[in-house]
């Protein structure tokens, strides 16, 4: 098996929103508690959930632009979270990110040459022709002539600014992308294209993904593994084939039967999961399973109570005698 590459342990964000008349925070925000993850050296990890569920601060937290609240992320035996700024420069370069918006991530106001040759130049590695060498070489290997080298990003579409940015974040050579809803914002037929080159790319580099995303049809395709998160937890993690035909989680179980497909029973499907509003409170996370309140499977005194662990590849990680998908798990599998 491939060594890690990434590991992340017992990671927590919290964020203030209230604080007393001393300045102490009073009540803090939960958007990622506890989570456990690693990465494989030239593998795709996909990360699927709703939208708040603490993917994209997960994502933010492992490239170095949020501050994690505690836990640790083991970057090739190094242990980032403890560094200072200035100690982070060289994993700034190993650990790139692709934004979700491919307007909006761009400076209007510089050139397509200063934007792909901007971390060149802020790492010392290139200037003058060999700047421009570089960033030429860049912008052919993901699709765009180098005749668009002086245009601004307003001149081009949607498609071709995310070339624009996979071509920043590589331009440095990084060994882990972390994709956030890379092609979300873009067209049918301009995501396929995306998502092709992101294949090829990652052959060519040996390049090892994080993709985010709440498309799990997508997801399914780019994937070799797949995360689920659920209230800034990972609730389930297994192979792409094993999740999406076997699910183990509630959550999980609920979000296969929202992608559409032609013949649902393919999966087993017994009908669409539908999910009440009600999240919980992240200023207050609730005991036990935080996915209790929204389960149809809940049990009082069993699923919102006590500290619910992740199991890889069990049927659900409370126990009890539930059945999903034709299979029964009993409490001792948990």
């Amino acid at each position: 098996m491939t060594e890690p590459l990434l590991e992340v342990n017992d990671l927590h964000v919290r964020f203030p929103v209230q604080r007393n008349l001393l300045g102490r925070v009073t009540v803090e925000n939960h958007a990622v508690s506890g989570v456990d993850l690693t990465l494989r050296g030239g593998e795709t990890l996909g990360l699927v959930g709703e939208s708040g569920c603490g993917k994209t601060t997960l994502g933010r937290t492992i490239v170095g632009a949020q501050k994690a609240t505690s836990g640790t992320i083991v970057y090739e035996g190094s242990e980032l979270t403890s560094l200072k700024n200035r100690e982070r420069g060289r994993y700034r370069r190993q650990i790139r990110m692709v934004f979700q918006d491919p307007f909006s991530s761009l400076n209007p106001r510089m050139t397509l040459r200063q934007i792909i040759g901007d971390p060149l130049i802020a790492g010392g590695e290139a200037r003058g022709s060999e700047l421009e060498d570089r960033v030429a070489e860049m912008m052919r290997r993901v699709g765009l002539s180098p005749d668009y080298m002086d245009r601004y990003p307003h001149a081009f579409s949607g498609g071709q600014r995310q070339r624009v940015n996979i071509a920043r974040a590589l331009i440095v050579g990084p060994k882990l992308v972390v994709a956030d809803e890379p092609v979300s914002a873009l067209d049918v037929s301009v995501r396929a294209q995306i998502l092709n080159l992101l294949r090829e790319l990652q052959e060519e580099f040996g390049l090892t993904y994080l993709f985010i995303s709440h498309d799990l049809s997508v997801v399914e395709n780019i994937a070799d593994r797949v995360a689920v998160m659920y209230f800034g937890k990972i609730v389930e993690l297994a192979d792409t084939a094993e999740l999406y035909e076997n699910p183990s989680h509630p959550y999980t179980e609920a979000l296969m039967s929202a992608v559409p497909i032609p013949d649902p029973s393919r999966r087993g499907r017994t009908g669409r999961v539908l999910l009440p509003d009600d999240l919980p409170d992240p200023t207050n996370p609730p005991p036990g399973c935080a996915f209790a309140s929204r389960c149809r499977h809940t049990e009082a005194g069993r699923c919102d109570v006590g500290v619910v662990p992740l199991v890889e590849g069990l049927r659900c990680v409370r126990g009890g005698e539930l059945e999903l998908q034709g299979i029964v798990a009993s409490e001792t599998d948990a």
